[in-house]
């Protein structure tokens, strides 16, 4: 893993390469480091990150989404690199509002992120601009929200147990 001296080495070559714009800060936490991105950098962040970078990270391990709610901008899209050599692991986080959050893809980069990439717009509403097939991947196509949202509501149908058989209705009645 880089140590916190090599993310923030990381961030300066970011920075030189594409503007101070594109880092909007770093984290180092429980030896985890993490870069976190505007989501306009995201796509060329990564590119350089695997391509370009001194030290490349070349395989993406994972794509998911969280909800920060209720901080601001809520939504997060969190992607965790691997170098192979090293066997170092970086986490590139960019955040989203919830009204109309949009990210390029980086399925052109790291293919693997295709159905990851899918999942985190089914379950956090994120539309990942230029993906070659955004549609749900969980969900059925006329569902309507995002179940991993933290304001989705909560429900469900009401389950039978032996102490309320009397009250609930019967599917075979």
């Amino acid at each position: 893993m880089p140590d916190a001296t090599g993310l923030e080495l990381i961030a300066a070559g970011v920075r030189e390469r594409f503007g101070d714009e594109a880092v909007v800060g770093t984290m180092y936490h429980r030896e985890q480091p993490t870069l976190e991105v505007a989501p306009e950098a995201v796509r060329d962040t990564l590119g350089y990150l695997k391509d370009d970078a001194e030290e490349s990270f070349e395989l993406l391990m994972s794509v998911h989404g969280c909800d920060y709610f209720p901080d601001e901008p809520r939504l997060a899209v969190h992607y965790q690199l691997l170098a192979m050599q090293r066997t170092d692991r970086l986490g590139v986080r960019t955040r989203l509002g919830a009204d109309d959050p949009h990210v390029p893809t980086v399925v052109d980069i790291f293919p693997g992120a295709d159905f990851q990439e899918r999942e985190v717009f089914d379950m956090f509403g994120v539309v990942f601009d230029g993906h070659p097939d955004h549609r749900r991947i969980l969900m059925p196509e006329d569902y309507e929200g995002h179940p991993q949202r933290r304001d989705f509501p909560m429900g469900g149908e009401p389950v039978l147990f032996t102490f309320n058989e009397r009250e609930m209705p019967r599917w075979y009645e």
